[in-house]
């Protein structure tokens, strides 16, 4: 038998679990994740994924529901990255 594969939200103040979705069999956290987001209100929220729900597909779906994201930017996303890291630069020399 298969391990079941789950994905979660949480409420990491109330330390409680909002909701859960089984990753399918041939699957992973990318297409389990929308439809996590789809069950919750976002309104308001500050939603926090880790490298793997890092998609431009999931981030654009936080928005749409009115929450906001805080989300893992790796490497291997080379302009962004650089864009990121210049701005990072740029506050620092401000101060």
């Amino acid at each position: 038998m298969a391990a079941l594969h789950l994905i979660s939200a949480w409420a990491t103040a109330n330390r409680v679990v909002l909701g859960q979705v089984a990753t399918d069999a041939k699957s992973n956290a990318i297409t389990a994740i929308p439809q996590l987001l789809g069950l919750l209100i976002l309104k308001g929220a500050i939603v926090t994924i880790d490298a793997m729900g890092c998609q431009t597909k999931i981030a654009e779906q936080i928005i749409e529901q009115g929450g906001n994201d805080v989300l893992a930017l790796k490497g291997n996303q080379g302009v962004l990255a650089a864009e990121v890291e210049e701005a990072f630069i740029e506050a620092d020399a401000k101060d």
